[in-house]
């Protein structure tokens, strides 16, 4: 790796650091805002109206992404007219699926009782409509928006574009907080929040057009034929959101099904803590991610081996460090998080933590597929592995309990192993005895010394 992808891998660490930092700062400071200006009943309401137009988010399927993989790829291979034909044509089928579904909802809010269906009292029937439509067409917006920093992602700025983002997300969230604070109702909060939504993706449009000035909005180079093209990976993109319910969600009404709800406490909890090293994992997943469209799509195979190798390598390092401290200190976090209303189980941890090895190797190895729009048979792999880990959770638990129950998880994790890493070395044209010599060997640039180093003098030119 020359100087150049290195600084890019440095600085997008630091950008997904900081949406990370994002997201927990707004999950922190919003329950306690919320709870202190509001009354309980009525946060509780709005809680649940917000939920809602979240599913709302599953309407583009995957184009965004893919679209953002494919003029990454293009723009790697020097086709900026390529790239174009993509981002206008993924523009307009955005902007009709968007349209249709705001309309859509608009209608079925006419003609829905919502709140009598949701069972709402504090909230009124005209409120909960408003407040629906207004979140809705939040969350319509941000397809927009995922399109956008797919353009500063192909030109290999993705991390100021991830930068934006999260001052955007941070933006609209004190925007609502604001509201709260002066004493505005769940609508007007809803419609505060909307408003700012909608300002900042005017305001990235903006800046798309000023530091790409390839990029055009129109629809003079839209092509239905790219559409088409990218329809097949878009729709697997699907597999992802299904098998991640499945292993979430699936898990748990599986072991309240065979053991009842205090098992799915504390199975809940104690995987909720192990799950502290997949969030590190994913970054460093999504902090390569870029990089290997662009060696994939410039056909530099020796550099796609090379990221390949690194990414897995300190995904590793992150999740055995991790596991490592959680092993140490996690029963006694897991004891004094929960109150002591729940009992701490270390075995039942390291099962939880096992997982999280297995699943840092698959899952940055496939990185690679989805990253090159090659991920069709991962998604199905995925939604079996899960599907089947459901299955023998309920089984398993029967049998042996609650650790019957998470060793049902690490089905999945092995399935998509045994089919992933194979798959990603096929791809990026390597051997298995290279790969893992690779991984053996750990390179002066991974040194935590010299990576604090590099993080101190990236974050000035984090914006260039």
């Amino acid at each position: 790796m020359d100087s150049s992808v290195k600084r890019r891998l440095t600085l997008g660490f630091i950008s997904n650091w900081i949406s990370k930092l994002a997201s927990t700062i707004i999950q922190l400071v919003q329950v306690p805002v919320f709870l202190h200006f509001w009354a309980v009943p009525v946060y509780g309401e709005w809680m649940i109206l917000n939920s809602i137009p979240a599913y709302l988010s599953f309407s583009n399927i995957g184009f965004g992404t893919v679209a953002g993989n494919e003029m990454t790829m293009m723009v790697a291979r020097e086709d900026k007219a390529g790239a174009l034909r993509v981002f206008q044509s993924c523009w307009w089928l955005i902007a009709i699926i968007c349209t249709s579904v705001v309309a859509l909802l608009s209608a079925a809010l006419y003609y829905i009782p919502a709140a009598r269906l949701l069972k709402l009292h504090n909230i009124g029937p005209s409120d909960a409509k408003w407040i629906i439509f207004y979140l809705g067409l939040s969350v319509m917006l941000g397809q927009f928006e995922q399109l956008l920093q797919s353009a500063y992602r192909c030109v290999g700025r993705y991390p100021y574009g991830s930068f934006i983002k999260s001052i955007f997300s941070l933006s609209a969230f004190g925007c609502m907080i604001l509201a709260v604070c002066f004493g505005s109702g769940p609508r007007m909060t809803a419609l505060v929040f909307a408003a700012a939504n909608i300002t900042g993706t005017a305001i990235l449009c903006v800046l798309v057009q000023r530091d790409i000035p390839w990029i055009e909005y129109g629809w003079r180079h839209a092509n239905f034929g790219e559409i088409r093209a990218l329809a097949r990976p878009a729709v697997a993109f699907m597999g992802f959101p299904i098998g991640n319910a499945l292993s979430l969600q699936g898990a748990l009404l599986a072991v309240g099904y065979a053991l009842g709800p205090t098992a799915v406490v504390v199975f809940g909890t104690a995987r909720t803590v192990s799950r502290v090293a997949l969030q590190m994992v994913a970054m460093v997943n999504s902090t390569f991610e870029p990089e290997m469209s662009i060696a994939y799509g410039a056909k530099n195979y020796p550099l796609v081996r090379t990221l390949l190798r690194r990414a897995c390598q300190l995904a590793l390092i992150v999740a055995v460090g991790i596991v490592l401290v959680m092993m140490a200190f996690g029963p006694w976090f897991l004891n004094h998080w929960t109150g002591g209303h729940v009992p701490p189980s270390r075995a039942l941890l390291n099962i939880f933590l096992l997982v999280v090895i297995l699943y840092a190797l698959w899952s940055t190895s496939s990185v690679l597929m989805t990253s090159t729009n090659q991920h069709e048979k991962l998604a199905t792999y995925y939604v079996i592995g899960t599907g089947m880990a459901c299955v023998l959770c309920y089984f398993l638990a029967r049998s042996f309990g609650l650790y019957g129950a998470a060793a049902s998880l690490l089905v999945s994790e092995i399935v998509m192993n045994m089919y992933v890493v194979p798959a990603s070395l096929r791809i990026s044209q390597d051997t298995f005895p290279a790969f893992v010599a690779g991984m053996m060997h750990y390179p002066q640039s991974l040194r935590p010394r010299v990576l604090l180093a590099r993080i101190r003098r990236s974050i000035p030119n984090l914006e260039s």
